[in-house]
């Protein structure tokens, strides 16, 4: 089975843009932002999507989180907001099937989403 484009970027045998990393994640600039602060962060392990995470995956799960809130934080986006997102399958808005959240900030955000 082939590596998806996050592993590859994990693996170094991609760059990209690094902000964050430890055992656990990795955050990077998005190739495509659709913000002016548009970073991903991504879970080492690979986990194609929220809705296949196990029980067993809960602390990494709370470490994307919690290191989210730090990432943003050292963007200078926790006095304005920011968004995080999850798609989850095709009509999601999933693009690479390696669990991922958007840290999307910098502008107002709109609602509804999408």
């Amino acid at each position: 089975m082939s590596k998806t484009l996050f592993e590859r970027i994990i693996a170094r045998e991609l760059t990209a843009t690094l902000v964050y990393e430890d055992d656990q994640v990795v955050a990077f600039q998005d190739i495509r932002p659709q913000a002016p602060v548009h970073v991903l962060i991504v879970p080492r392990k690979p986990i194609p999507r929220i809705a296949e995470a196990k029980p067993e995956d809960q602390q990494v799960l709370g470490q994307l989180l919690l290191k989210a809130a730090e990432v943003a934080s050292k963007l200078g986006l926790t006095q304005s907001g920011y968004r995080l997102v999850f798609n989850n399958g095709p009509d999601g808005g999933e693009a690479v099937p390696h669990l991922h959240c958007h840290i999307l900030g910098g502008r107002q955000m709109g609602w509804p989403p999408g």
